[in-house]
């Protein structure tokens, strides 16, 4: 298999004739999670039947019981009621994979303690995947991956003589939470190996989105991950102007606001904030490692967004005499009305305090710790509050401590 003379637009035949109805089911490698799970609701909803394929038992027996594992828009009351039709099914047996028209494969992809891409942990998985890949199916990547690592796979195939399998890369680029209406609305990067296989993810992913545009491999695996570091990048930017402004006294928050009121360029100005989760700054890093170690801005942002809770505690000190007092944190999720706490530094700002303060209370309405105190315990016992996550929960609360709320969610 060779790259394919990319195509500027969809073929004729696809931008009229979708996949048959009754086409075969599609199946999901890590159909469980928080890309895979969405994905196969949006296909079951369009009445194709989708196989998830996970290792947990746990959350395939959840998923089965029409339970989501995770909070997702919309998404509770389509899978009770995919999962009662027949047209969700979830599993650890992998055997379903040989009679799936299609497999997508939406496995994580982490990086070691280097902040380099594990590789081989990738590679094991889809070394396995092969044995029951079978001729003729469509095997399409959609987890974020090393630049290379489809054309890398194309050469795998070859050497096991595959080449009776279409690979594509399609990745992902949804906001956690939001993926059921994202999916029909942003159109989908095809990356296809071949023309025929850029022409049947193409064609596959028509089913649930408006519009296909068509990259080479490479360049769809590069998109994705410049898409994470450029937001990742833009964070770091308002965060470091964020502790510009404290440093000479001012408030930021005015000046973000006078900024962006009707002038459009500076619409893209974020807030600043904890900006973290299992994405951006693996993605980012990722980047960096792909060039070699060269990647002065993303290095920077790293530094800055990372640096963020050490920076806010300092800060803290000089006013406050944290040895002698209960500090509440409010929210340990990565983001907003979310229940992943997935590398959110809320808890790295807990594990600074822990050495600073008499106590630490964490809460979070989403997240279930039982380490966590209920938000009416903290609010009587702290003697200083600090926003991590800035739920909406938390716009108009009722406190009488003082507040730190980098965000200004609640008021600082």
């Amino acid at each position: 298999m060779q790259n394919p003379t990319v195509p500027q637009q969809a073929p004729e035949s696809l931008s009229r004739e979708p996949l048959p109805l009754d086409v075969g089911p599609l199946a999901i490698v890590g159909g469980c999670g928080h890309v895979g799970l969405p994905l196969g609701l949006a296909f079951a909803r369009k009445g194709y039947q989708v196989d998830l394929v996970d290792t947990s038992p746990e959350r395939v027996a959840l998923v089965n019981s029409g339970k989501m594992p995770f909070h997702e828009d919309d998404a509770e009351a389509l899978l009770a009621e995919t999962t009662r039709s027949g047209l969700i099914k979830a599993t650890t047996d992998t055997s379903v994979l040989e009679d799936a028209s299609a497999v997508i494969v939406t496995i994580g992809t982490p990086v070691d303690e280097y902040l380099d891409p594990s590789v081989g942990e990738f590679d094991r998985s889809i070394q396995h995947l092969l044995q029951q890949v079978r001729p003729g199916q469509l095997l399409v990547l959609r987890s974020t991956v090393f630049p290379g690592v489809t054309d890398r796979l194309v050469r795998q195939l070859e050497q096991m003589g595959r080449n009776d399998v279409d690979l594509a890369y399609c990745p992902e680029r949804i906001v956690q939470g939001k993926s059921l209406q994202e999916l029909e609305q942003l159109p989908q990067l095809i990356g296809g190996t071949t023309p025929r296989a850029a022409e049947r993810a193409a064609a596959l992913f028509r089913l649930i989105c408006p519009k296909v545009v068509f990259l080479k491999p490479v360049e769809a695996e590069l998109a994705k991950l410049f898409c994470n570091a450029w937001r990742y990048i833009n964070f770091a930017i308002s965060n470091q102007f964020f502790v510009m402004a404290q440093h000479f006294e001012a408030d930021f928050h005015r000046i973000h606001s006078a900024l962006r009121e009707d002038y459009p360029r500076m619409a893209s100005f974020a807030r600043p904030g904890f900006a973290a989760g299992p994405c951006l700054l693996k993605d980012t890093m990722q980047l960096g490692s792909f060039n070699h170690g060269s990647f002065v801005l993303g290095q920077a942002a790293m530094m800055i967004n990372e640096g963020l809770p050490y920076l806010l505690i300092q800060d803290i000190k000089r006013s406050y005499p944290l040895s002698e007092m209960t500090v509440g944190i409010l929210g340990m999720a990565f983001k907003p009305n979310s229940d992943d706490p997935r590398s959110s530094l809320s808890y790295k700002l807990r594990k600074v305090l822990l050495l600073e303060c008499k106590k630490v209370l964490c809460t979070d309405p989403f997240v279930t710790n039982p380490e966590f105190t209920p938000l009416e315990e903290v609010l009587q016992q702290a003697d200083l509050l600090i926003v991590g996550t800035p739920h909406d929960c938390y716009k108009g609360l009722k406190y009488r401590q003082p507040v730190v709320d980098v965000t200004n969610t609640i008021g600082r």
